[in-house]
């Protein structure tokens, strides 16, 4: 959901349209059922010779320039094309309540109420009314309203879908959050994401005395190292002390559920994707640091509670909202890929999307899933996701840190580290405040030599492995304290003779690069149960089963597959004291190195199980 630092990665548009010359715009505070007023910005063409439908963009990030005199700078979802603005549509932008010029009160993933009586509301309903005040009081419209959004605006989007109105066509949730427990921002399998919500917290999420047309509080940390500054922040406990000083009242709702309880499973919109009637365009980022799960759950459980549902889905080679805010996609980081993927999203995909479904126009054909397979640098088409014709193999963990495709044999083999939370394994080499994107195709030469970090490799591969559908590790590990996380990383190795990019500003050699493909951490009290954690019982191994999320990478012929196994991932993931107790409330003196040790025996098996197409 990270405004605050994704907005900065994106280059200045290259291309320009005049907005002002087209483009009539008007502000409008539009009434909710409540009495409550939301800022609405419409954009109207000036002139048009048809009626035109609605797409609305409901955000907490602010919908300026505000005022009567300034305009913005593009009205569709890129700042790179203008296929929306050029094609004509009524834009309506829209500040949800509690944020910038809305009334009422923000509520961070502000739960979904399916028993609304009169004046309650929530998302679908402020959505809802939206669309029914657009109907009657702007004119020249086709009765239809199509929405659209990105991380958080994701999330509006989803709600917006639930308990439609009528003249709602198409929706296109991206990269939008789901469980935050679970799988997306704030949390991943019950750790918590440090910087990432820290960050986003402190600059989106704090209190205001009235709607205004500025963001209340935006923090400045003093440093832009991260790993140094959330390690000298100590505990958790010390961050309202020291920083936040009572300002964000959500970063103590979130010290006050450490588990996963009902305030956590409230803000999960997928039990109410039900009666979804019109189509969907779901969008996922293969590389996105922020939210994954949310864009790949919500588009299973639309297949799942409507089966007749026309929902696509497409996931491209990106980092979080890459497909708009990167001119072509070709690359990210110094990882590379062909086919300009973003604009193709953007031009064969996005716009005849919601040309065809709002305007009738256009001969729509898309596949159910569309997939880039990164590594071969190509899409693919498939009927379903994961594919059918995909199966299960492991890899298995063997000795002299060896990768194989054989079950061990040995009996009471397994491998050892020392974890220790005062000097935890970096989650990145380059010195951030916050961890940004390209983390997530690094390079992880920085870490792999670390003496707590187990890495394990095939040999150079005699033909390419295509992974496509689930990764799962299955460690059986033990602790020597009561309780850990576990940080599982897949890993493509390049070939030692692996050419250079051109263009190569960054000068980054590319000769047995470690890409990483994916990483996930799991907190090993939760091995059971998410509601009801567990300690760990010193030295006895335990199953961790760790869902590394869905992939589509082809390990081309030459190069290797790797895996690292890790305790510590900071400071995106907050430290385990490595004993068992509330982390929200722990001490420091609570914090302990713990031995650990990954078993790869006969009757101990750790292996990562990869769907592949080979």
């Amino acid at each position: 959901m990270g405004r605050w630092f994704a907005l900065a990665l994106l280059p200045l548009p290259l291309l320009a349209y005049d907005v002002k010359q087209h483009y009539q715009k008007a502000e409008h505070m539009v009434p909710m059922r409540d009495g409550v007023r939301l800022h609405t910005t419409i954009y109207s063409p000036r002139r048009s010779s048809e009626k035109l439908p609605f797409l609305i963009v409901r955000t907490p990030y602010g919908t300026g320039p505000y005022g009567a005199a300034a305009y913005r700078t593009n009205l569709g979802p890129s700042p790179h094309s203008f296929e929306f603005e050029e094609e004509g549509f009524i834009f309506v932008f829209q500040d949800v309540r509690g944020k910038f010029k809305s009334e009422g009160e923000f509520t961070v993933m502000r739960p979904h109420k399916p028993d609304k009586r009169g004046a309650e509301t929530d998302e679908s309903s402020d959505t809802y009314d939206t669309i029914e005040w657009l109907l009657q009081n702007i004119p020249n419209h086709n009765g239809r309203a199509g929405q659209l959004g990105t991380s958080y605006p994701g999330f509006q989007t989803v709600h917006g879908m639930i308990d439609a109105h009528p003249a709602l066509k198409a929706s296109s949730p991206q990269a939008s959050p789901s469980d935050m427990f679970i799988g997306d921002d704030f949390h991943h399998n019950g750790a918590f994401r440090l910087a990432y919500t820290f960050g986003w917290l402190s600059r989106n999420a704090s209190a205001r005395s009235g709607p205004s047309d500025q963001d209340a509080y935006a923090f400045d940390p003093g440093t832009p190292d991260g790993y140094r500054f959330f390690l000298d922040l100590g505990p958790l406990a010390n961050a309202n002390q020291k920083y936040l000083k009572g300002r964000v009242p959500e970063w103590n709702n979130y010290m006050e559920h450490p588990d996963y309880d009902e305030f956590w499973r409230k803000q999960n919109p997928l039990p109410h994707l039900k009666n979804i009637r019109h189509p969907v365009l779901n969008v996922a980022a293969w590389f996105d640091a922020e939210d994954f799960y949310g864009p790949m759950t919500i588009y299973q459980q639309i297949e799942k509670l409507n089966p007749n549902n026309q929902s696509v889905l497409v996931v491209g080679p990106w980092s979080h909202g890459g497909w708009n805010g990167h001119l072509d996609g070709g690359m990210l980081g110094p990882i590379q890929f062909g086919g300009e993927p973003a604009r193709y999203f953007r031009e064969k995909v996005q716009f005849p999307f919601f040309r065809y479904h709002l305007k009738g126009k256009g001969d729509l054909r898309l596949p159910e899933v569309l997939a880039y397979e990164s590594g071969a640098g190509e899409w693919r088409s498939y009927d379903r996701w994961p594919p059918r014709q995909a199966v299960e193999h492991r890899l298995y963990f063997e000795a002299g840190g060896k990768l194989s495709w054989d079950q061990p044999e040995e009996y009471d083999e397994w491998d050892s580290y020392l974890s220790d939370p005062r000097r935890p394994v970096p989650s990145s080499g380059a010195t951030l405040f916050m961890p940004g994107h390209v983390w997530m195709v690094e390079d992880q030469r920085f870490s792999a030599t670390r003496p707590d970090v187990l890495a394990y490799e095939t040999g150079p591969l005699t033909e390419p492995v295509t992974v496509a559908g689930h990764v799962v590790a299955r460690l059986y590990a033990s602790t020597s304290g009561t309780d850990s996380d576990f940080i599982v990383k897949l890993i493509d190795v390049f070939p030692g003779d692996a050419p250079d990019n051109k263009p190569n500003p960054a000068s980054v050699r590319m000769g047995h690069y470690q890409m990483l493909v994916s990483g996930e951490v799991f907190r090993a009290k939760y091995r059971n149960s998410f509601s009801k954690p567990e300690p760990m019982v010193p030295d006895e191994p335990a199953r961790i089963e760790i869902d590394l999320r869905d992939k589509n990478h082809r390990f081309l012929k030459g190069h290797r597959i790797m895996v690292h196994v890790q305790s510590t991932w900071f400071p995106v993931i907050d430290r385990n004291p490595q004993v068992f107790t509330n982390i929200y409330q722990a001490a420091e003196s609570d914090f302990r190195p713990a031995e650990q040790r990954i078993y790869r025996s006969r009757n101990l098996p750790s292996h990562v199980e990869v769907s592949t197409l080979n």
